[in-house]
């Protein structure tokens, strides 16, 4: 667990407080309840009781205390999805919207999804916002307009090449209103659908339903755009075929109608000019391929990216991953980008000018204000079936432990669960963030490893079916 040549590199008191911890007499108990927790960054703390009952015999089968435990606390996972505050809890969350997306791709009956859905026509869309002035970049080979050919982690990269002139009023004013600008695609779709199909709307519903999920990504220039995999089904959901005149063409076609029709007028407020937002005209669009037979995008690849964003979020442009409760906190952040400050202090001078978008509240996501990951209803399973999953997992091997009944076996086997629970406090001290940051890694090698190693007996066993 505490490896001593890469623990004397810790300042004194995360050093002393490691030791402290190391050698207390519940810490063996402490590092299950954080092993529990995939190694949470910031765990919750939760002090109380639980007791499960016969209520036909009155019978305390179980009972549990917090009393017990180290500090008298029971901590469980943070749950937050940014990797910038828990790794931990991000990248469970990673996973789930890796196969939320991928069973809307794949199909997964137990996911609410058939197999045949990956024979439906489906494409990967990426939607950006549109130019607010130069920025330093790499087009290919080329040096940048500056002159510079940069590197690809160049700090420059993404920044206004000449902050006097660009508008940084309409790049947060733009992610402001983003999400609005994307439920316009999903309305105008079908209408474009219909048209193209020479259908009413009416009757395109009774033959055709389209499907989606999206993750919200973070250009360098601080500018927000979505990636979504959009899938025609049948009128009934992914379980019936879409018409044979729902081709790939077709799905491009109306989408790129679609975005080019969506926009949101802004009245001129105080020096700031009417706008007709849009979105950018870079719309890509590319179709999925099944089976990764020489596709250039596949399911596998398009859901892994998709999740890979689902825990980013503005800090990748420099931000802070938190609320600027007052502007005069800008000056308290000396190793704030100039570009990003431009954009958070934007928000600020905005906000009297446009008070029902709250643009002060939403500064440190420069302006931004919508959900990182959202899905039609059909598309495939929720983030919290997923976690729903999970816990009936844990809560039946905790039943198994016990000799508690199980429900599905014993249906007429009914328990009482009476509980009492109280906040305790969130969090680490120095010496036990330094621990759980190691079970983290611990767990994530461990998981690597043993993919890693499925892989290699699927490989294996294709190549001795190949050869018999």
């Amino acid at each position: 667990m505490i490896d001593s040549a890469t623990a004397a590199g810790l300042d004194p008191i995360t050093l002393t407080d490691l030791l402290r911890v190391a050698g207390s007499t519940g810490f063996d108990r402490w590092n299950e309840q954080i092993r529990r927790t995939g190694g949470c960054a910031e765990p919750i703390h939760l002090s109380g009781t639980t007791k499960t009952i016969d209520p036909t015999t009155g019978t305390v089968l179980h009972s549990y205390s917090t009393d017990a435990e180290p500090g008298g606390r029971l901590r469980v996972a943070c749950g937050n999805r940014r990797a910038s505050r828990c790794p931990a809890c991000a990248w469970t969350y990673a996973g789930d919207t890796y196969h939320l997306i991928r069973a809307g791709l794949t199909g997964d009956p137990a996911k609410g999804t058939p197999h045949t859905v990956r024979e439906h026509p489906r494409v990967f869309a990426t939607l950006t916002a549109p130019s607010f002035g130069p920025v330093h970049n790499r087009p290919g080979n080329q040096a940048c307009r500056c002159g510079i050919r940069h590197g690809e982690d160049a700090p420059e990269l993404g920044t206004a090449l000449n902050p006097g002139t660009y508008d940084y009023a309409g790049s947060v004013l733009w992610n402001n209103h983003a999400g609005h600008l994307w439920r316009y695609v999903t309305i105008y779709l079908p209408r474009e659908l219909a048209a193209r199909a020479g259908l009413t709307q009416k009757a395109l519903k009774e033959q055709l339903r389209v499907s989606y999920g999206k993750v919200a990504e973070y250009q360098k220039r601080g500018a927000i755009h979505f990636h979504a995999v959009i899938r025609f089904d049948g009128p009934d959901g992914p379980d019936t075929e879409p018409p044979a005149w729902a081709t790939l063409d077709l799905l491009t076609d109306a989408l790129r109608a679609a975005a080019a029709r969506a926009e949101i007028t802004l009245p001129a407020a105080g020096d700031q000019p009417a706008r007709v937002l849009r979105w950018g005209t870079q719309l890509d669009v590319q179709p999925i391929g099944a089976f990764g037979n020489g596709e250039d995008l596949t399911e596998q690849a398009v859901a892994s990216y998709v999740a890979k964003y689902a825990t980013k979020a503005a800090e990748t442009t420099g931000t802070v991953d938190r609320r600027i409760g007052e502007l005069a906190e800008l000056d308290k952040l000396p190793d704030l980008p100039d570009h990003t400050r431009r954009l958070i202090r934007a928000c600020w001078d905005l906000d009297a000018l446009y008070p029902d978008r709250r643009l002060w509240q939403w500064a440190h996501m420069l302006g931004f204000r919508g959900h990182f990951s959202t899905k039609s209803r059909r598309y495939s399973t929720t983030l919290g079936a997923l976690r729903q999953v999970r816990a009936d997992y844990r809560a039946g091997q905790q039943r198994a432990a016990l000799g508690l009944p199980d429900p599905d076996d014993h249906p007429d086997a009914t328990t009482l669960v009476i509980a009492h629970w109280e906040y305790a406090g969130h969090g680490h001290t120095p010496g036990e963030s330094w621990l759980a940051a190691n079970i983290h890694r611990d767990i994530q090698h461990n998981r690597e490893h043993a993919r890693e190693h499925r892989a290699e007996l699927q490989d294996q066993l294709a190549l001795e079916g190949a050869a018999a």
